[in-house]
Formats: structure tokens, C-alpha cells, sequence
């Protein structure tokens, strides 16, 4: 593989590197926070641009599509342009295309921004992740590793609950007008404190074209099917069973020419390291948890108990204060205690408190979220930054670049996976339990009939007529038969995302210890 020459990041001052880094993470955490900051506030864009809800889901759809595609090219993208100038135009062209979004008409130019807006903005995320294993050797890479692990949990986290907040005081303009001043700044002063490789634009001459159009073609139809999968009854939809032909013969072909070809857009033999492979399962895993877990909760509190913006925020709040808690102590923890004890630990929590949302009902608010959202928000902490460590640590910098992009590729796929699952269940599992429940309120039980006596009595007194008292009755009983059916569906839901832990847990058992600032096995090159 061709490596551009690489500057002396030793002879940088540390604050030098430092200020660097900082800015990095600045055009990261923007770039994943606005995966999630519009999903609170879908319903007043949708009203602004006069959109139907199905032409709605495009404005996150499409941001997720084009930054899945881009982000397994940022490797060779990085040795093209250089680190510095890619991340730059990133950050002007993401910052260009978020006042495009907040400037847009109607909902197709919006989509079709949000897609600019992902596309441009995506090299940001793999790249902070191979430059912090550039910049920094031996333990101050925990730090480093902690950093990037604690903003890519908390950004999905946090961006409905500012999304929402945003949009009530002032606008949902203001969700990408927000992105202006920071994007000018990073896009601004990145060319001149990071400076850590060259460009080669004769690499261009020798891209893996080929690759790129099939992998292309293969994560894009097959992002397209699992969000869209839900919503038009999946292989019953001609276009979806077109996209999943098209996602199935690309993804063959992409893998036997990623495998067989010597400069592969992406580098699968990374995976033939086994602490690069677990890292990267375990990224998937992770993803699937933080993203379900962030598109579940408001989601219930929304649909169950009616909240707005504001209340779903509070009731988030615990996941950030234990977050930064879990922060702080692993920080401590990392230099002493072993990576893959505390990944495991990570996992157990992470885990649990998913499993503690199953006993969920429709009373449910913010003091019962507390433990578990603490317990979910401390285990990320620990899971992700030592999935960070143990997977890019375990290679050498030649291989960091292309394998970034499919290291973060795998998180990303883990949450749009396990959405398009969770999506499903929602539907499917909501019509059982309805049925189940709707089997068990008859009308010869006492309770029952109790009910219906009480209830149209009282829709009688206040309408004045018995006949439509009675009828009214049985809408409030069918309405609520479907609200304990949903509650059941959600207790499904995050009983299958907490399962996917247990096997996050059996994967870590088998990772290699890591010692940080110690060359990478001899397998990895």
C-alpha cells in the first residue's frame, strides 16, 4: 500500500498537538451530533417545507446514506489530499451545506442538502480517530482514545435533547445555523496546526475506482433497505426487493475485489487481526446499543406518556451526568487496570441497563429512568474507548487510515441495522401483543364490564347521551389495550438490544491483551 510521507508528530510542542486534537474533535462531534439533532424536531420541519411524513424520514435518511458511503474512503482520501486539507474542506463544505439546509425552500432541496451535508462531512469521523493514534504514543493515547469514545456516545445521546431545545426557542433553522461558526473555525485554523502528512495527488491515477462504485452500490441500496424496510413491508415493496438484489450482488463482488485486489479502497485484511476484527464486531455491537437506546426512549416517552421536547430532555439528562461520570473514572482506571477487563465491565453495565428498561410501564418518566440511563450512559464509557484502543492500537500506522473508515463504517451499520430491526418489532411485536391482550378483554369479565359501566357513565353525564357514552367507552378501551400493547413492545425491543450484548461480551473474552505505547503484534503487519 502506498503511504504518503509522514511529518514528525514527536517534534509538534505538546500543546501544539493538543490544540490540534481539540479542533478535530470539534468537526467530529458536529458531524455525528447532526446524525440525531433533527429527530426531535422532525414534526416542525415537516410543517415548515410542507412534507408528509414519509418524504420526512429522507432528511435523516439521506444524511446517513451519503456518510456511510464516504466514510471507508476517508483512508484513501487522507492519503490524496493529506490529513489537513481534507479535514478542512470538510469542515467549509459541511458548513456551507448546513446554512444550505437551514436555507432550504421545500423538502426536496432539503434532502438533497442533508446528503451534501453527510457526504462532505463524513471524512471528519474516521480521521480524528487515526490522527489521535498519530499524534499521541504510549498512555497519553487514553486519553485520546477516552476523548473521541466519550463524544461519539454522547453526541447521538444529546442531539434530540438539543435538537428539541433549539427548535423550541428559537427555530429548526437553528439546528444547522448552529454549525456555522464552529465549522469556519475548524475549517480555518486545522491547515495550520495539523500538519502531520503529505498530500499525493498521484494517487489519483491509481484509485480503486472499481471499489468504490461497488461499495457504493452495495451500502447504499442496503442503507436504503433497512431504512425504508419498515415502512413498505420490506421484500413485499417491488423497490425494495430491487435495492436488496442490487445490495446482495454488489456486496459479493466487492468483497472477492477487496480481497483480491492489491490497493483496495478498504483494507479487509485488517481483519485477519484479531483484535481489529473483535474491535470492529464490538463497534457494531456498541452502535446497535447507543443508537436503538437513543431512538427507543423518546420514542416511548413520546408515544406512552405524550411528552414534549423539553420533558423528553430532562428525562435524558441522567445519561449525560453519567456519562461524564464514567469519563472521569475511566480515565484513572486505564492506565493501570487491563483494557479488556474494563471493556468487559463496560459491556456488563451497557448491557444491564438495557435489560432494566424490560419491567417498563405506561407510568414510567424520568425517576424511573434514572438507574437504568445511568447504568447505560456509565457503560459506554467503558465499552467504546477500549474498543477504540484495542482495535486501531493493534495496527501500525500504515494501516490506520484505510482501517479507520471500517472500523467507524461498523458502528454506523450497527445502528442502522438495529433500527431497521427495532423499527420492525415495533410493528409486528405491537399487533401481537394487541391481539394477546385484546383476547383477554371480553366483555363477560367483571372488571371489564365494570370498566365500560363506569366509563360510559361518564361520557354519558358529560355529553348527554348514553348510546354515544357507550361507544366512547369502548374507543377509551381500545385505546387502552393498545397503549399497554406498546408498552409490552418496548419492553421486547430492549430486551433484544440487551441481548446483543451477551454476545459483545463472549467476543471480548477472546481479545488479546494490549499494552499501550508497545508495538503492534507481528500479525498486523
Amino acid at each position: 500500500m502506498t503511504q504518503a510521507p509522514l511529518s514528525n508528530p514527536a517534534d509538534m510542542p505538546t500543546r501544539t498537538k493538543i490544540f490540534a486534537f481539540a479542533l478535530m474533535c470539534l468537526g467530529f462531534f458536529m458531524a455525528t451530533l447532526d446524525i440525531q439533532i433533527v429527530a426531535s424536531s422532525l414534526k416542525d420541519i415537516g410543517g415548515g417545507l410542507s412534507a408528509s411524513q414519509d418524504e420526512l424520514s429522507w432528511v435523516q435518511t439521506s444524511y446517513l446514506i451519503a456518510e456511510i458511503l464516504v466514510i471507508p474512503m476517508s483512508g484513501w482520501l487522507t492519503r490524496v489530499f493529506s490529513t489537513r486539507w481534507l479535514f478542512a474542506a470538510s469542515a467549509l463544505g459541511f458548513t456551507i451545506t448546513s446554512m444550505m439546509c437551514g436555507l432550504a425552500w421545500d423538502i426536496n432541496s432539503m434532502i438533497a442538502f442533508r446528503a451534501l451535508q453527510g457526504a462532505v462531512g463524513a471524512a471528519m469521523i474516521p480521521t480524528v480517530f487515526t490522527t489521535a493514534f498519530v499524534l499521541f504514543p504510549g498512555h497519553q493515547r487514553v486519553i485520546a482514545s477516552t476523548t473521541i469514545g466519550a463524544l461519539a456516545s454522547l453526541a447521538p445521546t444529546i442531539g434530540p435533547v438539543i435538537g428539541g431545545w433549539i427548535t423550541d426557542a428559537w427555530s429548526w433553522h437553528w439546528l444547522f445555523y448552529l454549525n456555522l461558526v464552529p465549522g469556519l473555525v475548524v475549517a480555518i485554523l486545522v491547515p495550520k496546526f495539523v500538519n502531520i502528512d503529505k498530500a499525493d495527488l498521484s494517487l489519483l491515477k491509481k484509485g480503486d475506482y472499481l471499489g468504490i462504485v461497488l461499495m457504493s452500490l452495495f451500502l447504499g441500496c442496503l442503507e436504503y433497505v433497512l431504512e425504508e424496510g419498515p415502512r413498505k413491508n420490506w421484500l413485499g415493496d417491488p423497490v425494495i426487493l430491487a435495492c436488496t438484489w442490487i445490495s446482495a450482488i454488489s456486496g459479493f463482488l466487492f468483497l472477492v475485489h477487496a480481497l483480491t485486489k492489491k490497493d483496495a479502497i478498504v483494507d479487509l485484511a485488517a481483519l485477519k487481526v484479531r483484535n481489529f476484527a473483535i474491535g470492529s464486531l464490538l463497534s457494531f455491537i456498541t452502535g446497535i446499543g447507543i443508537f436503538c437506546t437513543v431512538y427507543l426512549t423518546p420514542l416511548f416517552l413520546g408515544r406512552v406518556r405524550g411528552f414534549d421536547s423539553t420533558q423528553i430532555g430532562v428525562a435524558l439528562l441522567s445519561v449525560g451526568v453519567a456519562q461524564l461520570i464514567g469519563l472521569c473514572i475511566y480515565s484513572s482506571l486505564a492506565r493501570f487496570v487491563d483494557l479488556r477487563w474494563l471493556l468487559l465491565f463496560g459491556l456488563v453495565c451497557f448491557g444491564a441497563g438495557c435489560w432494566l428498561y424490560v419491567p417498563m410501564t405506561n407510568e414510567w418518566g424520568w425517576q424511573q429512568l434514572v438507574l437504568p440511563q445511568a447504568l447505560r450512559g456509565f457503560g459506554q464509557q467503558f465499552s467504546i474507548a477500549p474498543v477504540v484502543t484495542m482495535a486501531l492500537g493493534s495496527l501500525p500506522q500504515s494501516r490506520l487510515r484505510s482501517a479507520s473508515g471500517l472500523f467507524n463504517l461498523m458502528r454506523n451499520l450497527g445502528g442502522a441495522i438495529g433500527i431497521a430491526v427495532v423499527s420492525t418489532m415495533l410493528n409486528d411485536r405491537l399487533n401481537l401483543h394487541y391481539l394477546r391482550l385484546n383476547e383477554h378483554v371480553t366483555y363477560g369479565r367483571p372488571l371489564v364490564e365494570a370498566l365500560m359501566r363506569g366509563q360510559a357513565s361518564h361520557f354519558a353525564s358529560v355529553g348527554g347521551d348514553l348510546l354515544n357514552g357507550a361507544q366512547a367507552s369502548l374507543g377509551q378501551l381500545h385505546a387502552l389495550a393498545m397503549r399497554e400493547a406498546m408498552v409490552l413492545t418496548f419492553s421486547d425491543t430492549f430486551a433484544a438490544v440487551a441481548a446483543c450484548f451477551v454476545v459483545g461480551f463472549a467476543l471480548a473474552v477472546f481479545a488479546k491483551p494490549l499494552k499501550l505505547g508497545a508495538a503492534p503484534p507481528p500479525d498486523a503487519h
